[in-house]
């Protein structure tokens, strides 16, 4: 089989410098949706047309697929040029079936395709046209049917009699059609009608002239056949497949408390008894292990979540949660990020190209930048690892079961060994033994009597003279 995607329109409503195309629904581009679809119903050769944005376009493709064919349409003259131009770009012309889709209708799926396509070949067809019955077909070519109920032509809106406009069977522009009919119809296609385009819907009349099978595959899921022109209506879209997402997921076994605020991409893959806490994302190619609890109010990227984990309002890209582990709240993953089993990043820590061992723990206040925190260790409040001297990023390494204080600087490369302590306070800047224990402030002086030298008409020294009168009272002087 062969696929053509069509995708060299404007896209002028998005009123957007991106193509229209690579807008965004469930983590992936239009276009890209169009070409999972063709992608899943086994197509062994896909052709994208392109047009405008073409260089846009053209770098998607090649990052989706580098074997796909581009084929560029330098004027838009309608469907039937653009498919032209398609066969015209191949090394040989097509066997077997082509299927005919556009960059546009992200909720087109494989599924209905591949039926589509089973369709066609059972029934013996040269064309079969997809089509869906709508309440209001405005804008819409229409299915126009003899008097025997079989497909005699389609018919665009703009060219349909008035008695054709109330038709509500309309044609979604996907077809099937045999190779070697579709090589010869476009090639002959002509421009007699209101747009002055080639047309390639007028195949289908030219099918029914040369006596050849031509049929319509009815799909009752409407949605499937819908494309998209403005932002409002790749919200609307947008909506519609997170919908189908959260109850695919909700029938696999997925607890979702909120689906109304739970957005989930394409590609995210959740496994059975994960409860998913009302304001989450998840997104990119996020995957979550069973039992494990995410949110609320937590966005993913990219993450991989073990088994029985809890994400509790965080932030995470790229990064990894153990098996067990905890994370948050108000924590902040980044890349690099590696939580291993039973470890716990706490309350407003960001973590960056680090791991964390198995059983760790960082629980609130720090910032742990390219460093290796050894399996049991405790990280305490407050904690700053400085990893960067203005040129350079550098590591620190924290030992098995260390045991760090709080408000503490570690100056990047040092190493604190297995079982060591450091004091509260100190700045770390040379490495620290096994076993040792590591402080770096000066033994305390206490200045009496500076704040009622110093600020003497303060809160402050009221307070200080008040405890000194008590205190002298309290000894009877």
């Amino acid at each position: 089989m062969t696929a053509i995607v069509l995708a060299a329109g404007a896209g002028t409503r998005m009123k957007s410098t991106r193509a229209k195309v690579l807008h965004e629904i469930a983590g992936r581009s239009m276009l890209e949706h169009a070409l999972v679809a063709v992608s899943g119903a086994g197509v062994r050769t896909t052709v994208a047309v392109v047009g405008h944005d073409r260089e846009q376009v053209t770098a998607a493709v090649a990052a989706y697929d580098p074997r796909i064919v581009i084929a560029v349409q330098e004027e838009q003259n309608g469907t039937g040029h653009a498919v032209r131009v398609a066969l015209e770009s191949l090394d040989a012309a097509p066997e077997g079936t082509v299927i005919v889709t556009y960059g546009d209708v992200p909720l087109l799926s494989s599924q209905t395709l591949s039926e589509l396509l089973v369709d066609h070949r059972v029934a013996g067809r040269s064309v079969t046209i997809l089509s869906a019955e709508v309440d209001d077909p405005t804008g819409y070519g229409r299915i126009v049917r003899d008097a025997d109920d079989a497909v005699a032509a389609i018919r665009e809106h703009k060219d349909a009699t008035a008695e054709e406009l109330t038709l509500r069977e309309i044609n979604s522009g996907i077809l099937v059609v045999d190779a070697g009919f579709l090589d010869r119809a476009v090639a002959s296609l002509e421009a007699n009608n209101a747009q002055g385009e080639l047309y390639l819907t007028d195949i289908v009349a030219r099918a029914v002239a040369e006596g050849l099978p031509v049929g319509a595959h009815v799909l009752e899921d409407v949605w499937q056949t819908e494309g998209v022109n403005d932002r409002g209506q790749l919200a609307r879209m947008g909506r519609e497949l997170n919908r189908r997402l959260t109850d695919h997921w909700m029938a696999e076994g997925v607890t979702i408390v909120d689906p109304a605020t739970t957005w989930i991409d394409s590609a995210v893959a959740l496994a059975a008894d994960v409860t998913i806490l009302p304001g989450t994302q998840l997104l990119g190619a996020t995957v979550v292990g069973a039992g494990a609890t995410i949110g609320p109010d937590t966005t993913l990227r990219n993450v991989e979540v073990g088994r029985d984990a809890t994400v509790v309002r965080t932030h995470g890209s790229d990064a990894v949660v153990g098996e067990g582990a905890t994370v948050g709240p108000f924590a902040y993953l980044r890349p690099g990020a590696d939580l291993g089993e039973g470890g716990k990043v706490g309350t407003f820590v960001e973590v960056k190209n680090s791991t964390i061992g198995a059983g760790a723990k960082v629980p609130h206040l720090t910032y742990v930048g390219d460093a290796d925190i050894g399996e049991g260790a405790n990280i305490g409040a407050g904690t700053i690892f400085a990893n960067y001297d203005g040129v350079h990023k550098n590591r620190t390494t924290i030992g098995r079961h260390a045991k760090t204080s709080s408000n503490n600087t570690f100056v990047a490369p040092v190493t604190v060994g297995d079982g060591a302590f450091t004091g509260a306070g100190a700045t770390i800047r040379d490495d620290v033994p096994a076993g040792a224990l590591a402080v770096s402030a000066g033994s305390q002086r206490n200045i009496e009597g500076w704040v009622g030298t110093k600020r003497p008409d303060t809160a402050s020294a009221h307070a200080a003279r008040d405890a000194a009168a008590d205190a002298l009272e309290a000894t009877g002087e």
